[in-house]
């Protein structure tokens, strides 16, 4: 059967990540697109990844991440019962990626937020239909370019996030992975947790039946969480269900 999953971040740092890996998601889908409205999707996405980086240190935030996660990891390397071949791989391939992010200079991406002909979609974007063909003709122009030109130019622009954004995968699946699952009940579409503050919660993961009519709504914070079960209704606002809502939970922390 399959399932949908729905994901709330416990801290500011997860949500950005979060957020970055929607992004090169969405680019991943049409990168390879011939499509001229691929291609502006996939500029759109490019340019709001910039914005998410331009908002904080993101180069800081993931090498504390990635270490963080490294000093934990290592302390399992003298339990009987982990893989300590698999281990080593996961910590090596933290020190790699942690290596890379230190001799990068400058902010990320640098050369990217500097292409003019990008800053110049970039200034339009925010005016509804305003990168149309006639309020910038260069990007027409630019559209009308053979898909493997402009395909070149698009992955030439992505490049300098590589190192990032897989840091980031890492990250997330490690996160994800350190998930303990259990079967729950939200009654009348309703459940509410606490959480150990001495545990490093990360994120909240509830797992649901592609056809159960139903969504879930996840709020919380370091010391609780909450899951309300959401139907949608026509032209009405979502409101809680009144029925027994099962549901896997995932409560991940490392």
């Amino acid at each position: 059967m399959r399932e949908v999953t729905y994901e709330q971040p416990l801290n500011e740092r997860i949500r950005t990540f979060l957020r970055l890996e929607f992004l090169f998601r969405h680019i991943d889908y049409t990168l390879g697109s011939d499509s001229a409205w691929d291609s502006r999707t996939t500029i759109a996405n490019l340019l709001e990844a910039l914005n998410v980086f331009a908002r904080g240190d993101m180069k800081t935030e993931v090498i504390k991440e990635l270490e963080r996660l490294s000093a934990t990891l290592s302390r399992l390397e003298k339990n009987p019962e982990v893989d300590t071949s698999k281990l080593g791989q996961i910590l090596d391939r933290i020190d790699v990626l942690v290596d890379r992010l230190y001799v990068t200079q400058g902010q990320i991406a640098q050369e990217t937020k500097d292409n003019e002909f990008l800053t110049s979609i970039k200034q339009r974007a925010s005016i509804p239909g305003g990168t149309c063909d006639f309020d910038l003709p260069s990007y027409h122009y630019w559209l009308e370019k053979p898909p493997q030109e402009r395909g070149e130019a698009l992955r030439q622009w992505l490049a300098p996030f590589d190192n990032f954004r897989a840091a980031i995968d890492l990250i997330l699946n490690l996160i994800r992975e350190s998930a303990s699952h259990s079967r729950e009940i939200a009654t009348a579409g309703f459940y509410q947790q606490s959480l150990d503050t001495t545990v490093p919660y990360q994120l909240i993961r509830v797992t649901l039946p592609a056809n159960a009519p139903c969504f879930a709504e996840i709020s919380g914070g370091k010391h609780r969480f909450t899951v309300r079960m959401m139907e949608m209704r026509a032209y009405e606002r979502p409101s809680q269900s009144t029925q027994d809502v099962s549901f896997i939970l995932g409560c991940c922390a490392i």
